[in-house]
């Protein structure tokens, strides 16, 4: 899969398990009409740079707001289970996650 137009992209500084200092580089991909779905389903793809996979991944939703908090959302995931102490700015799950205060 191709990453495509990039639409984000965040630094996060590390400490690999084996105490070398890394730079982790996230990139979201422009959401996109999957070709391979028969309902309008959509895709967005996602890249971690720096933990040793390249690979572009795609998470998919019924349309093109779903693929992208889910691809941002298995981003976070991917980063968590890394093995690697990782952090942005000191904020819980990267900055990834957002919940804003209602009022």
């Amino acid at each position: 899969m191709e990453l495509g137009q990039i639409v984000a992209e965040r630094l996060i500084e590390g400490v690999a398990p084996d105490g070398s200092h890394i730079e982790v580089v996230i990139r979201f991909g422009a959401p996109r009409p999957d070709p391979l779905s028969s309902n309008g389903d959509w895709q967005c793809p996602h890249q971690i740079v720096g933990l040793g996979d390249d690979s572009v991944g795609a998470a998919h939703g019924v349309d093109s707001l779903q693929a992208l908090l889910l691809s941002v959302y298995a981003v976070r995931l991917k980063l968590a289970e890394s093995g690697s102490t990782l952090d942005w700015l000191g904020a819980p799950d990267f900055g990834l996650t957002i919940a804003p205060a209602l009022s």
